[in-house]
């Protein structure tokens, strides 16, 4: 009885060891963003300060999730990444008791694709931000905080997407 406990039990212990293949997101992403990245921007002339916190939130994800190497020439890079603000809207959620809006969502679309010598893939990533406001109108301040919010929540998915089109081949 004692052995045989002991045999399960160490089949146990080994088959967690061992473990069920799990691997993140980000390893598989990693296969697909490769080598020297650059990340190309498409500007927004209606809104360009929210396009440029886009990059750089693009480039925080890959330099501290995916360790890729960042390259400011195209010439440079293995893989490219374009990025383009699609859209932002802001949504009205709640009143207060004279009428004026208190809480709004800021809404982000962003465009996304790479290319390398392996792979061409693009997608569409969004993200949501709620905030109150105190007053009768939103500042530039508190707009440009939720759409950098809403923002770096819709590049959350990014890495998840990349990492699905590992699987299409």
């Amino acid at each position: 009885m004692k052995k045989s406990l002991l045999v399960l039990i160490s089949f146990f212990v080994i088959s967690i060891l061992v473990g069920c293949g799990y691997k993140p997101s980000s390893y598989y992403a990693k296969q697909q963003i490769k080598g020297n990245v650059f990340v190309d921007l498409f500007v927004n002339l209606k809104d360009p300060k929210n396009s440029v916190l886009i990059k750089d939130a693009m480039n925080e994800l890959l330099v501290h999730r995916l360790d890729a190497k960042l390259v400011t020439n195209k010439d440079e890079a293995d893989t490219i990444i374009y990025l383009k603000l699609g859209s932002v809207s802001m949504n009205e959620l709640d009143y207060d008791k004279q009428g004026f809006t208190k809480l709004y969502r800021a809404n982000v679309n962003i465009n996304v694709r790479y290319e390398n010598s392996e792979y061409n893939n693009s997608f569409n990533v969004s993200g949501t931000h709620e905030f109150s406001i105190e007053g009768t109108t939103i500042t530039d301040t508190k707009r440009f905080e939720a759409i950098k919010n809403a923002a770096s929540k819709a590049l959350e998915e990014v890495i998840s997407k990349i990492a699905v089109y590992s699987f299409k081949k």
